[in-house]
């Protein structure tokens, strides 16, 4: 609610994901901004990006890369192009700290509809703060609020939650392993050269 002033009460799955980063906030929010789903960050092979604009308003994702298989002609002649995970909405993107933030902070929200994740996304950048114990120049967030079954009063007491978080955890910890990886790999090569 301070950092991105939302409510996240109302979500029965809660992932936040924390990881420090060596390169400068502002490069690695650019790197984050050029994303364009192609990138071996992001699970391509599990949900593919079919549809993203170029300012990153607007994402769609599919399950299992329908969108790439040979049947993709035939889907595309009958407007059909998979099964739908869910779509990302952009809600605010902050690219430039705003006058009130004292550590450089940055970040996209998103809204989650039109598949089994109602929610919210986010990827949150800022300075670490060292006095708590944070190393790396940038602190780079992801954060994941959703009800599976679309709402929450319907997915209080499901077993599939507690196994659908688990795997989220594990694919947004992974997800950002690589952001992270990347951003360094290549802030480096900016360096060196």
């Amino acid at each position: 609610m301070q950092r991105l002033g939302i409510d996240v009460d109302e979500y029965a799955i809660l992932n936040i994901h924390q990881i420090g980063v060596n390169a400068p906030v502002s490069y690695v929010f650019q790197e984050l901004l050029q994303w364009n789903g192609d990138a071996n960050c992001w699970p391509n092979h599990i949900a593919t990006i079919a549809g993203i604009d170029e300012r990153l308003r607007g994402i769609k994702i599919f399950f299992l890369g329908f969108i790439k298989n040979p049947l993709q002609q035939w889907f595309q002649k009958r407007k059909f192009w998979g099964i739908k995970l869910f779509e990302l909405n952009a809600l605010k993107i902050t690219q430039v700290p705003e006058q009130s933030e004292v550590d450089n902070a940055r970040y996209m929200l998103f809204r989650c509809s039109g598949g089994y994740p109602i929610g919210i996304f986010a990827i949150y950048t800022r300075s670490a703060i060292v006095e708590q114990g944070e190393k790396e120049p940038t602190q780079l967030f992801m954060v994941v609020g959703f009800n599976f079954y679309g709402r929450e009063k319907w997915s209080q007491k499901s077993i599939i939650n507690s196994l659908w978080e688990k795997l989220h955890d594990r694919a947004t910890a992974n997800i950002l392993n690589r952001l992270k990886q990347l951003c360094e790999w290549r802030f480096a090569k900016i360096q060196n050269k």
